[in-house]
């Protein structure tokens, strides 16, 4: 009987040991989880959310200009340097040595390969980099633009240095001011005719002469410079040369009115010519002060490009930016109505009285 009772303990235990180890594993397919359904097949698992950096591991923020080593995309660098050190985060400031937009792609896609965080980027021709800022996105990387709209689908933020209307109006203003008549032949110098944020002041100036100067002719079409003061200043002569009535120029992008005040200055024809355009003002300084180049309107770039890294540090953090927010470095912004437009604020006109009381 000992025998008997002493086997049927063990078979009793070995029972409980075994439906013990059979609890603590774990199932294939647990009713009422995510790990499977009905029919057996793996459930659809959510697409991974991009997450800021844990740990101490910094912020890393790629801001991309249309290119690099003119004076307006190294004052932008500046800032946006500036900005990574006073907000702690890691800013790389890369872009093409020309404004192309194939060699743009390329420097993205580069820094897709090196996982940043946030790329910020002026496009050269955005539709040239919408296959590319989309990869980015799917591969979890924020996408913002800045100084000239993306593809609007793909960007989270559009920072705009100023309101495009109020500016390309300005510009128009400007110039009959100079002029010193509404009755005139006036041409217009640009950059790059893909540059959508100077074909925007563009449209916007076109539509103030219409409205307003119904009596201004304009030479042609928009005559692209390269983003060069060399190419600005020769296909300027070349304007003259062909339309020696032209009595006025408004130029878009910072190295065209250069070359168009160079080719006045050149001609000795400071009194017949009126130039207006988006220009610095340490650059337009000599210009200005012999009258080849009447006005020119700008905004601080060092500002833009510190604007450009906080926006994005807000946005990876989760930080809704708001309408009328002071930006620490930048000042008041305006924060449109679709929440992704951003304006950093009004331009400023610079003329030979003022333009050496700025550093930029």
């Amino acid at each position: 009987m000992n025998k008997k009772w002493s086997g049927l303990l063990s078979l009793i235990l070995s029972i409980g040991m075994l439906a013990a180890c059979g609890a603590n594993a774990p199932s294939s397919a647990p009713s009422g989880t995510s790990s499977g359904s009905s029919s057996g097949a793996p459930a659809k698992q959510p697409a991974a959310q991009p997450e800021a950096p844990k740990g101490n591991a910094k912020l890393k923020i790629a801001v991309v200009p249309k290119l690099i080593g003119i004076p307006y995309f190294n004052a932008s660098e500046r800032g946006a340097k500036k900005a990574g050190e006073e907000l702690g985060v890691d800013v790389i400031y890369t872009g093409p040595t020309q404004a192309d937009a194939a060699q743009q792609v390329k420097v993205i896609e580069d820094l897709i390969a090196q996982k940043v965080d946030v790329i910020a980027v002026a496009p050269n021709d955005p539709a040239s980099l919408t296959p590319v800022l989309k990869k980015a996105k799917e591969q979890g990387i924020r996408v913002i633009d800045w100084d000239t709209p993306a593809d609007q689908s793909l960007v989270e933020y559009s920072v705009h240095q100023i309101d495009d209307e109020v500016y390309g109006r300005h510009v128009t203003d400007l110039l009959v001011e100079k002029m010193g008549t509404d009755s005139a032949q006036i041409a217009v110098l640009t950059g790059g005719l893909s540059a959508a944020n100077l074909n925007t002041w563009i449209d916007w100036a076109t539509k103030q002469a219409q409205e307003k100067y119904p009596n201004l002719k304009f030479v042609g079409d928009k005559i692209a410079s390269d983003e060069k003061q060399q190419v600005a200043y020769q296909k300027t002569l070349d304007l003259i040369k062909a339309n020696p009535d032209v009595k006025g120029i408004m130029a878009f992008s910072t190295p065209a009115p250069l070359g168009a005040a160079q080719a006045v200055q050149e001609k000795g024809l400071q009194d017949k010519i009126a130039v207006v355009g988006t220009a610095l003002p340490t650059d337009s300084k000599p210009f200005l002060d012999d009258g080849s180049l009447d006005v020119a309107t700008l905004w601080d770039p060092e500002k833009l490009g510190y604007l450009a890294v906080a926006v994005a540090k807000d946005l990876v953090e989760g930080k809704k930016l708001t309408d009328g927010q002071d930006v620490p470095g930048v000042g008041k912004i305006q924060v449109k109505s679709d929440g992704k437009t951003i304006i950093m604020g009004p331009p400023t006109d610079f003329t030979k009285e003022n333009a050496g009381d700025y550093k930029f």
